[in-house]
């Protein structure tokens, strides 16, 4: 993708990314590349202390983050940064593959998953997907996550959580919502609505906030548990 291509698909300075990675070589590429592309790299950090210092202090709106730091795992990173106000959307960019690497990043708060075998141009248009609310994975792990969805929300609920109390949503937003738990992204649900993107994460935006939930990875869980993701004629 060129620099032209890049920002007509939308990229542009106004999303703020900060890159985690212990390797000197790999962090610079990739902040380079990212601003190339014309996003806003606001910091980048080689260890887990630097990520959070430097998170909170630039408050970035995506954060390319490794798993491998020196001194505490990514996760524990992702969490500490999930805990801000507002929160990043964090997008892993790791060497491993393992689907419990996988997992436990999801289940850390990272809304996207991509191995550090991914193309520059995939990468830019997972950045670009993370900040616009998107769940991005490569390619075979996006079903992995979903089916882990399916399994924890196949398990009772908690002592004293009754989904039956949870917030009305309008028709619409259960449309939305729909299509967010069978995994698409913004772009299809809005093509397959007639509606924009922009209204497509309106509509999330404030389904999560009705929902008191934090991020989409959160949000297809709640669908998957209240069956959502199944056909409407199955649901009848």
């Amino acid at each position: 993708m060129s620099e032209a291509s890049a920002a007509e698909a939308g990229v542009g300075a106004d999303v703020r990314v900060m890159v985690v990675d212990d390797h000197p070589m790999w962090r610079e590429a990739v902040a380079r590349d990212l601003a190339d592309a014309g996003f806003d790299v606001v910091a980048t950090a080689g260890d887990a202390r630097e990520a959070v210092q430097r998170g909170r202090a630039s408050r970035p709106g995506v954060v390319v983050l490794d798993l491998n730091l020196p001194d505490k795992p990514g996760v524990e990173v992702c969490r500490q940064l999930m805990a801000a106000e507002p929160a990043p959307r964090v997008l892993v960019l790791s060497a491993s593959g393992e689907h419990g690497d996988v997992l436990e990043a999801v289940k850390s708060g990272a809304i996207g998953y991509l191995v550090k075998s991914a193309s520059r141009e995939e990468l830019i248009d997972a950045v670009r997907r993370t900040a616009a609310g998107d769940a991005v994975f490569t390619p075979g792990l996006a079903g992995l996550v979903l089916g882990e969805f399916r399994r924890l929300a196949a398990e009772p609920a908690p002592a004293g959580q009754d989904r039956s109390s949870a917030p009305k949503l309008t028709d619409r937003e259960t449309e939305v919502l729909r299509l967010v738990a069978k995994g698409l992204p913004y772009k299809a649900i809005a093509d397959r609505l007639v509606l924009s993107p922009r209204t497509v994460q309106n509509h999330v935006q404030n389904t999560l906030g009705k929902l008191q939930l934090h991020n989409r990875v959160e949000l297809v869980r709640y669908a998957i548990a209240a069956g959502l993701d199944e056909d409407e004629q199955q649901q009848r």
